[in-house]
């Protein structure tokens, strides 16, 4: 919910620096998805790679019977599990995007310096000819030029600290509900139903959002990790993130994470369909959808430029390969 946020200011904001004439070429695929995508795990817990740090070695598995009597206590621990220092081992997957009709899939590999991706496949078909040799030209010009990849890692922490601070609300904005409980990617999960809070007075701009959304929030039983979020916006709001704009009533996030290996959780699915205003004058329709798969794990320590050269030593045969599998995932 809130990372859903973060990736449409993000996409905006680049959008408007790019009209404006500031934005630099060379970067502009990895920003615009896997960066952004980076973003939203740091906000929601659903898009960052945590470990398996969970409360419950401290409060005992949660029952049915206990989260129905003190639902917030469980969304509290599961929120603390989400911003859990991670133990820095980073990985390698693929990203399959449809956004406005566009079909694009990514090759992203994270590093202590930051996502770096390559894009191997346009409208679910690999890159070939003067497409393929810009993209490989790219990525060249980004290992010629680390001022790049530095000026957008620092945005990047940047962002995940304004976002862990909305995560670190999420508790208290709302008013939670014990549903029942579902059958979620790695076993049983809490199914738990929210509303605004009436007594929640956000500490800034940004947290004001959380006055026109309800929904529901899935929750790990095993690991209380937060695995499913729904939610739609119920009335107009506002936001900040360095610019002024209006949400309008009606729009949906969906965003899904799982342990993909080990207690690794990495977000699977997103899916966007937003309308409002930029800057109270320009329209804002947004409707994408992201699903993630053949994660891999990369060395911990792996730098951009590792990353870099792994990206392209990549085979075309191998790109067609994951290309496919993204497209049926």
């Amino acid at each position: 919910m809130i990372g859903s946020f973060y990736l449409f200011w993000n996409g905006q904001r680049d959008k408007l620096d790019e009209e404006k004439g500031l934005y630099l070429t060379s970067d502009r695929h990895d920003r615009r998805d896997g960066v952004n995508r980076k973003y939203l795990r740091a906000a929601i817990g659903f898009l960052i790679a945590l470990p398996l740090v969970w409360c419950g070695f401290a409060y005992g598995q949660a029952t049915p019977q206990s989260v129905e009597s003190d639902p917030v206590a469980l969304v509290r621990r599961a929120s603390h599990n989400e911003l859990a220092p991670g133990n820095g081992h980073p990985y390698r997957y693929t990203l399959h995007k449809i956004d406005d009709a566009k079909i694009t899939t990514k090759e992203i590999v994270e590093t202590r310096d930051g996502d770096v991706a390559r894009l191997v496949a346009t409208g679910d078909k690999p890159l070939a000819g003067d497409a393929e040799q810009a993209e490989i030209d790219r990525l060249n010009n980004l290992l010629a030029h680390p001022e790049i990849q530095q000026h957008r890692h620092q945005k990047e922490q940047e962002d995940s600290n304004r976002a862990n601070e909305m995560l670190r609300m999420l508790p208290d904005a709302f008013l939670y509900h014990f549903e029942g409980m579902a059958d979620g990617p790695n076993g049983p999960c809490f199914r738990l139903s929210f509303k605004p809070n009436p007594n929640f007075t956000p500490p800034d701009r940004e947290g004001e959002v959380y006055h026109g959304m309800a929904g529901e929030l899935w929750i790990d039983q095993k690991q209380e990790r937060m695995v499913k979020l729904d939610a739609h916006l119920i009335a107009d709001v506002n936001f900040g993130w360095g610019i002024l704009g209006k949400l309008f009533r009606g729009g949906t996030i969906v965003v899904e994470q799982k342990d993909v290996g080990e207690g690794h959780w990495e977000t699977t699915h997103m899916q966007l369909k937003l309308q409002g205003k930029v800057l109270m004058v320009k329209s804002l329709d947004i409707e994408t959808t992201e699903d993630a798969s053949n994660f891999e794990p990369v060395h911990p320590q792996m730098s951009y430029q590792e990353a870099v050269h792994m990206l392209l030593n990549n085979s075309g045969q191998a790109q067609a390969g994951q290309t496919q599998t993204a497209a049926r995932n």
